[in-house]
């Protein structure tokens, strides 16, 4: 293991501690509730993947750090170890997360070549980090209109956020990083492909999360706008 990796490796533990420690911060010192400070945590983890693609140009080391918290968030749930993360009605999503990513960039980040779909799994990411996450949020404190799909209730104002976020954070994606930086191996797909893609897999997300039981939202969503994703791009190559 070289010490690029190495340092990436310590980057990632630190990053994840310290959104640990800042969520148990807010709580404790200023009272924020856990079912805020758990999707702070959540989105901060979700943004981490974009540090991943930075630091790492191997997708074996690169999806360690992600990998790890299988087991830690299982921990975490399990004996209630972290206050920030347990909310009255808390479930294994944090584990399911985990998961997600892990299984997407195992599957999708080829950094080494000779084509990246890391933006891909990105994209499918984001829809959880940001589309998820604000429509548990929104929906939570202004959901006036709620429907139900078998076990899972969800609001139609809480949809509505996670079609636009989703769709928002995976045009971006899509159109800014095949190309750059963090993964210049990937094809681009111009600004009329992207918004396409973007718009069909957030409904199909938004939909996705609609029907998911507590908690495996977390798995559901990122998987379903993954393989949406995929297949759209394969019937445009």
């Amino acid at each position: 293991m070289t010490n690029s990796n190495l340092i990436g490796l310590a980057a990632s533990y630190t990053y994840a501690s310290s959104l640990l420690v800042l969520g148990e911060g807010l709580r404790r010192r200023f009272g924020v509730k856990p079912d805020l400070t758990r999707k702070i945590i959540h989105i901060g983890a979700g943004m981490w993947v974009f540090g991943i693609l930075l630091l790492f140009n191997h997708w074996e080391i690169g999806i360690l750090p992600f990998t790890t918290f299988i087991g830690l968030n299982y921990l975490f749930y399990r004996y209630r170890v972290i206050g920030a993360m347990d909310t009255e009605d808390s479930s294994p999503g944090t584990i399911y997360f985990a998961i997600s990513v892990t299984l997407l960039f195992g599957l999708l980040w080829r950094p080494d070549g000779p084509i990246d779909n890391a933006p891909i799994a990105v994209a499918g990411v984001m829809a959880m980090t940001w589309g998820d996450a604000l429509a548990a949020l929104i929906g939570r404190r202004f959901g006036r209109h709620q429907y139900q799909i078998g076990d899972s209730v969800r609001s139609w104002e809480g949809s509505a956020v996670m079609f636009v976020a989703s769709t928002t954070v995976m045009f971006l994606v899509l159109l800014l990083l095949p190309g750059s930086s963090l993964s210049p191996l990937a094809v681009s797909i111009g600004t009329e492909r992207a918004l396409l893609i973007a718009l069909v897999t957030a409904v199909i997300a938004t939909l996705a999360e609609a029907v998911s039981p507590h908690g495996t939202d977390n798995l559901s969503v990122p998987l379903v706008a993954t393989g949406t994703i995929w297949v759209m791009m394969q019937s445009f190559s």
